[in-house]
C-alpha cells in the first residue's frame, strides 16, 4: 500500500513536470509595452502655427466661394479621439499637418497655433501651451505633453517650429496690412520704420528671443530624458520658417490702389515686402539656427525652409487664385502648381464665413503637404538628417504631396 502511494506520487510529479515543460514550450513570450526604443516608431511635432497645421483646410485661394478650395471641410482641425472637436481650442492641428508622414511611422501633433516658447493665454482667453513644463488646472505645456507621451510610445524624432510668435509675427503682419490699407500709393505709410515692428529686431531683442528658443530646445531634450531616452535614441529637428510672400518684383498685383489686399489678400507695400524677406524673415531664421547651436544638443539637426515655397507664395506672379487660373476647384488637374500654397491675409470681413483670421499667411493644404514631404525626407527611414528643403518639379508624388527635395 505504501509503495502504491509512492508510485502514485511519482506519477503525479512526472505529470506535473511534463505539464510545466509543455507550457514552457508553447506559452507566448512576455509582451513588452511600447516606450523608449520599443514598439511602432513615432514622430512628434511641437511648436506654433507653422507646424500645427494652421490653414491646412484650404487648398489655394479663391474669392468665388469657399467650396472651391475647401480640401478638408469643417472637421479639419478636430483632433480629439472621436474627431468631433479640438483638444485645445484654436490650436488648429489639422489633418494635413506635416507630422503625419506615414510609411509605418505614426505622427503625434502637440503643436498649437499662437504658441510661443512660454505658456500663456491669448487676448481671447485661449490657452496656448509653450514648450515648457507648465501644469495647472489640467492644462500642460508642450514639453510636459511630450514627456508623458514619450514614456509610453517609441518616439524617434521630435520636430520643433518655434520663435515666430516670440518675434511678434502676427502683430507685425497686422501692422503692415493696416499701414497699406490706410495710406495712398503717393504717400505710403510703411511698417518697416514703425517702432512696433523694428523693436522686434534690435540686437538686444534678437539675443533675448534666441536665448528663449535655445531653452525651448533644451526643454525638449529634458522631457525626453525624463521619459527614459538617451540622446542617441532620438533626434530633435529644429525647423525654421518659409518665406510667405515674394519680394516686390514678384507680385502679380500692383501696389497702386488696394487690389493687393481686396483681391489678393496680400496687403504689403513693396518696401515692406522687401523688408519682410530681407530683414524680418532672415533675422528670425538666423535666430532659430543660432538657438539650435546655442542649445548644445548633440542630437539636434536643422530643417531649413526659407525657400521652400518660392514661386508658390501668396500673390506671386507665378501662381494665382483658382478662378484666375481658370480652374473649377482645388481638385482640378494642375491646381497644385498653378495656385498658392499660402493662405490669404484675412481681415474682419472674414466674420460670418468659415475662414479664421488666424489662418492668414500660413501654409495651406498644399503648403502643409509640401512640408510633410520635406519632413519625411528628414526622417530618412529612421536615421534623421537636416538640410534645406526646396520645391523641385511639378505635380505630386504617390502621396499627393508637392515634389520637394531635401539637400
Amino acid at each position: 500500500m505504501a509503495r502504491s502511494r509512492v508510485a502514485l506520487r511519482r506519477v503525479r510529479a512526472l505529470a506535473l513536470a511534463a505539464g510545466l515543460l509543455t507550457a514552457g514550450l508553447t506559452a507566448a513570450p512576455p509582451a513588452f509595452a511600447d516606450g523608449p526604443g520599443s514598439g511602432t516608431p513615432w514622430v512628434v511635432s511641437l511648436g506654433d502655427s507653422y507646424i500645427s497645421g494652421e490653414a491646412g483646410r484650404w487648398a489655394g485661394n479663391s474669392n468665388d466661394g469657399e467650396s472651391l478650395v475647401d480640401a478638408l471641410g469643417p472637421t479639419a482641425y478636430y483632433d480629439n479621439a472621436a474627431h468631433t472637436a479640438e483638444q485645445i481650442t484654436r490650436c488648429h492641428r489639422s489633418r494635413s499637418a506635416e507630422v503625419h508622414i506615414g510609411g509605418g511611422v505614426n505622427g503625434m501633433n502637440l503643436a498649437c497655433s499662437g504658441a510661443t516658447t512660454g505658456t500663456h493665454t491669448d487676448s481671447s482667453g485661449n490657452f496656448k501651451p509653450g514648450i515648457d513644463f507648465y501644469s495647472s488646472g489640467g492644462n500642460q505645456g508642450q514639453a510636459l505633453m511630450l514627456q508623458n507621451f514619450a514614456a509610453s510610445h517609441n518616439v524617434r524624432m521630435v520636430v520643433v517650429s518655434i520663435g515666430g510668435n516670440d518675434f511678434s509675427f502676427g502683430p507685425i503682419v497686422q501692422k503692415c496690412v493696416t499701414d497699406f490699407l490706410t495710406s495712398p500709393s503717393w504717400l505710403p505709410n510703411y511698417c518697416n520704420d514703425d517702432s512696433a515692428v523694428t523693436s522686434n529686431f534690435t540686437s538686444a531683442n534678437v539675443a533675448a528671443q534666441r536665448a528663449k528658443i535655445a531653452q525651448a530646445f533644451r526643454n525638449v531634450a529634458q522631457a525626453m530624458a525624463n521619459a527614459g531616452y538617451s540622446p542617441s535614441s532620438y533626434t530633435i529637428v529644429a525647423q525654421d520658417y518659409p518665406s510667405p510672400i515674394p519680394a516686390s518684383s514678384g507680385f502679380r498685383y500692383s501696389q497702386s490702389g488696394y487690389t493687393r489686399q481686396s483681391t489678393g489678400g496680400c496687403g504689403f507695400w513693396n518696401a515692406d515686402a522687401n523688408y519682410a524677406n530681407s530683414t524680418a524673415l532672415t533675422v528670425i531664421d538666423q535666430a532659430v539656427a543660432g538657438a539650435a547651436s546655442d542649445s548644445g544638443l548633440s542630437n539636434l539637426v536643422t530643417l531649413r525652409l526659407a525657400s521652400a515655397f518660392n514661386s508658390r507664395r501668396l500673390c506671386e506672379n507665378t501662381v494665382g487664385l483658382v478662378e484666375e487660373k481658370g480652374l473649377s476647384s482645388w481638385r482640378s488637374p494642375g491646381a497644385v502648381d498653378r495656385t498658392e500654397w499660402i493662405n490669404q491675409i484675412r481681415t474682419v470681413t472674414t466674420i460670418g464665413s468659415n475662414y479664421y483670421i488666424q489662418e492668414s499667411i500660413h501654409p495651406n493644404y498644399w503648403g502643409q503637404l509640401a512640408l510633410r514631404n520635406c519632413l519625411r525626407q528628414a526622417y530618412n527611414s529612421g536615421s534623421p538628417r537636416g538640410g534645406a528643403c526646396t520645391r523641385t518639379g511639378t505635380g505630386t508624388n504617390a502621396n499627393g504631396e508637392p515634389l520637394m527635395t531635401l539637400n
